[in-house]
């Protein structure tokens, strides 16, 4: 391949017109009539008769009939082969209006013009970076050296803010408690651990993936991933990792940070920093629950975050407390290999239905990825668009709407009407089950769980139990429910979620003033745009207060929002000759007031919505945006620094 062709326009190849035509049968057509677009430079491809029905999340062939596929494969095979024939030479890609009608033919309805940016920007059609940092050559060397940043965290977001202070020229350390990258992806190594964001969609819009094996990425997978990634980019050198932020002390006098950092063998060390990026994540601090006799228990027992590998659960007795989103994925995984499994469930989940939840990646998907012309990047279109979170109108609370808390509006009724009959489907024959496994509160207003039938069917299983009465205590020999009921179990699994309202828990940041972070927040964490706080200026968060998404797109997504903004911030203080920036305290309050406002009129926060880890103690919202995708985007742009006071 030659040096300047497009990354996204895929490897040549040589295979013959039968192994391109078997491929063929596996590939998602709606991209592939995309992909004939930019092959001949012909727009009747998606001009003609053969055309998607609807863009629904997760079908990847919009709805054509199984004959319209097959005659969009019978057409597109010679142009292929011709393709192939010419060396894969290709003619100049489509104009931005054609682009956006391809868009269009694949969201089977015309695309808002004012998000057509936001959707290009992520298509990478002319195959930059689109998030590359490019002012570096602007600031002094001098100044770029001075500027030390130490970033919190290797997850998807850490790894990203160093990607981008390289590209930039800022030196910088990245401060990691694991031995490795990843994140929540090497912390939650449980049995069934996947992403439920598709895989072509959870990965770096600068950095897609043809080697995914299945459609929603399991946990080493994953993992896999971010490695191969940081080495490529070559932030291995910069990472500490087995290395714990304790906590940060702003001295406004020189503008820095003092960032104390605790080695695995205890010594601890104070880094020099001029910028502080928080990239800690949210599911990282295991919550336990508050049970009597926790420490009494005579066998194994662990959070699902951390599972214990040197613990052989098969053939066991084995609890799993808590059926949130890592309980949904423990138990159907497990089920089998054990000889009884009981499942204390607090309240039942929603579940959105997913055939291809456990699908694998076929092989001629693969080599569509890896060869036709910008085929995997419309495919991530596909991905992204049924999930963009255009509007936040179904999420939004009817205050007309009263039919006892168990939905929020007519739209929603609705919701909750087909997800019962999906559930009920399968349950039809177990009415004790079905009557345990229906929810009581809205749709969407806990956290939505996939399922392609795989949590119902194990619950049916024999060897299965599930519990919905209340946890009394533990006692050596098991658990015991508020009923008096002691089940005998030999190993205790705790899926119990997260210190998720915990931002940055347990770090102690001390800014201006003396004053601390904890101290701050209280109970209601605030950040304007979820990144800046005042009183500590040169601090980023990422996945910061009100920026978890349950409405759409994907975190990784979010994260390349929020690293663009803290990169714009660091480039107006190094260009302008300033040692610091903070967002003014009216400009924040204003913020704060404008989200609490908008977030007490969505679903997630309906007074019927009750042990929801959304919620603060209070029962306030202080954790998800309530803003569409593409707002939020605009907004992260880069810095307006009219919302900002520069020491």
């Amino acid at each position: 391949m030659s040096q300047d062709r497009n990354p996204h326009a895929g490897a040549p190849f040589t295979d013959d017109d039968a192994a391109i035509a078997a491929a063929l049968e596996d590939v998602c057509v709606p991209a592939l009539l995309c992909s004939l677009v930019h092959i001949t430079g012909d727009p009747s491809w998606i001009r003609g008769d053969l055309r998607p029905a609807h863009a629904v999340l997760n079908d990847y062939q919009g709805g054509m009939t199984p004959e319209q596929q097959a005659e969009a494969r019978r057409r597109a095979l010679p142009v292929i082969a011709a393709y192939r024939d010419s060396g894969c030479e290709l003619p100049p890609p489509p104009s931005a209006e054609l682009a956006e009608e391809m868009m269009s033919f694949l969201a089977c309805a015309p695309v808002d013009p004012r998000v057509v940016p936001m959707f290009l920007e992520d298509l990478h059609l002319d195959g930059a970076d689109s998030g590359a940092v490019t002012w570096g050559h602007e600031v002094p060397a001098e100044v770029r050296a001075d500027a030390h940043t130490v970033v919190i965290g290797c997850g998807e977001a850490g790894l990203l803010t160093g990607i981008r202070l390289a590209q930039a020229g800022v030196p910088f350390t990245i401060v990691e408690k694991n031995a490795g990258p990843g994140g929540t992806w090497w912390d939650n190594s449980y049995p069934g651990a996947r992403v439920d964001i598709g895989s072509h969609f959870y990965c770096y819009s600068f950095e897609p993936s043809d080697q995914w094996t299945e459609y929603f990425a399991q946990q080493p997978e994953l993992k896999e991933y971010f490695a191969r990634v940081l080495d490529d980019y070559d932030i291995r050198p910069h990472c500490r990792f087995e290395t714990e932020v304790l906590g940060a002390v702003y001295d406004e006098g020189s503008g820095r940070w003092a960032v104390t950092v605790r080695a695995e063998d205890g010594t601890e060390e104070v880094l020099d920093a001029r910028f502080v990026v928080s990239a800690v994540g949210a599911l990282n601090q295991p919550k336990m629950p508050d049970i009597p006799g926790l420490d009494t228990f005579a066998g194994p027992s662990f959070h699902s975050a951390r599972w214990d590998p040197e613990v052989d659960w098969k053939g066991t007795r084995f609890a799993l407390v808590g059926a949130g989103a890592s309980g949904f994925q423990i138990a159907p995984t497990i089920a089998d290999d054990v000889e009884s499994l009981t499942i204390f469930q607090r309240t039942a989940q929603w579940m959105f239905p997913n055939a291809g939840y456990h699908s694998k990646v076929p092989d001629g998907e693969r080599w569509a990825m890896r060869h036709l012309p910008f085929y995997g990047r419309w495919f991530r279109f596909l991905a992204f668009y049924p999930a963009s979170g255009l509007s936040m109108d179904r999420n939004r609370i009817d205050p007309e709407w009263d039919d006892g808390g168990r939905s929020i509006s007519a739209g929603n009724a609705q919701t909750r009407e087909l997800f019962t009959g999906y559930i009920a489907s399968q349950l039809q024959d177990r009415p004790d089950l079905l009557e345990a496994s229906i929810p009581h509160y809205p749709p969407s207003a806990k956290r939505m769980l996939q399922d392609n039938g795989s949590w119902l069917a194990c619950l049916k299983k024999p060897n299965v139990e599930l519990v919905r009465t209340g946890i009394e205590k533990i006692v050596p020999e098991g658990i015991v429910t508020t009923d008096g009921v002691l089940r005998e179990v030999d190993v205790i699994c705790f899926a119990t979620g997260f210190r998720h309202n915990d931002f940055l828990w347990p770090l102690h940041i001390t800014g201006k003033g003396g004053v601390t972070l904890r101290e701050q927040w209280g109970d209601e964490p605030t950040a304007y745009l979820g990144i800046t706080v005042p009183n500590f200026p040169n601090l980023f968060c990422l996945y910061g207060p009100g920026t978890n998404l349950a409405h759409g797109a994907s975190l990784i997504f979010q994260s390349e929002c929020q690293v663009n903004y803290a990169l714009s911030a660091i480039h107006e203080v190094l260009a302008t000759g300033h040692k610091a920036i903070e967002p003014k305290h009216d400009v924040h309050d204003a913020y704060a007031e404008k989200y609490l406002d908008e977030i007490m009129q969505m679903v997630w926060a309906h007074p019927s919505v009750q042990h929801s880890h959304f919620k603060n103690p209070e029962g306030k919202v202080f954790t998800l945006s309530p803003w569409p995708i593409p707002v939020y985007w605009e907004w992260t742009r880069e810095v307006d620094l009219d919302d900002y006071e520069l020491a």
